[in-house]
């Protein structure tokens, strides 16, 4: 779903992958890591067009974005960032409702398949119950499931999220991870989010993509553990021991 051919990005004059190439598959729960600065947000953007690369080619369903029209692009892949929202005046399923933008007529008019895919983007998230509050009125966990479900409505076989668990207690964190995945198992979709939650990512993640400048390495989590990339980019102490912890539970569960 997501290819990568010989890319180079970079932020200012810093260079933050050089002529990388990978590939990464739907149905799929991904983590991007990397250090503070790495350029896990700017990768992000890269894939839905919002950076443009140095050189190489970014691929979303077998096509280049420098092909896609804003629509088309609407249509393949969805972006949730980090930042807070807080919208007051309009409701819960008036914010979801926004996923279908790409799919109404040019006064955003919903049809009955567009509300079918709220009422169902809603459900997925456990928001049902939510549909007629405010996010003003709902904790930062609420919020960020409101946003999912926007990006589910927008029905994209790709979603990208950038640090979704940043401003949620740990227990928020698993539990938001975990509803990620279901989303990717059940729905078949490709869905990559950026974290520093490394306990999180090597738990719950199908594959990694570690951002060591230049290199971007993307393989299964437990193959990224065994060949000891984490531990190399990682290198402290708690980190090292919960890299070689996750080694011991891979084998025993194997």
């Amino acid at each position: 779903m997501i290819r990568l051919d010989e890319v180079t990005l970079a932020y200012g004059r810093q260079t933050l992958l050089k002529e990388v190439s990978t590939r990464v598959t739907g149905g799929q729960l991904v983590a991007l890591l990397g250090r503070n600065g790495a350029g896990k947000s700017t990768l992000l953007r890269a894939l839905i067009g919002l950076e443009k690369p140095r050189q190489g080619r970014i691929l979303l369903q077998g096509k280049s974005i420098t092909e896609m029209s804003p629509e088309e692009l609407a249509r393949n892949v969805s972006l949730v960032t980090t930042e807070r929202v807080r919208v007051g005046n309009l409701r819960c399923e008036d914010i979801v409702s926004l996923g279908r933008a790409p799919y109404t007529n040019w006064i955003g008019r919903l049809k009955e398949e567009d509300k079918r895919r709220v009422a169902e983007a809603l459900r997925l998230t456990g928001m049902e119950e939510y549909a007629d509050k405010t996010m003003d009125r709902m904790s930062d966990g609420e919020c960020q499931r409101v946003m999912i479900a926007r990006a589910l409505a927008q029905d994209t076989p790709i979603i990208l999220l950038d640090e979704p668990t940043a401003f949620l207690d740990l227990p928020n964190r698993y539990e938001l991870c975990l509803l990620l995945r279901r989303l990717a198992k059940e729905k078949g979709k490709c869905i990559v989010f950026s974290t520093h939650d490394l306990d999180i990512a090597l738990s719950l993640c199908d594959f990694l993509m570690l951002i060591d400048n230049p290199q971007l390495y993307t393989m299964p989590t437990r193959d990224m553990v065994s060949e000891g990339h984490i531990e190399r980019l990682f290198r402290n102490e708690a980190v090292t021991f919960d890299a070689r912890e996750m080694r011991v539970r891979i084998n025993i569960n194997k």
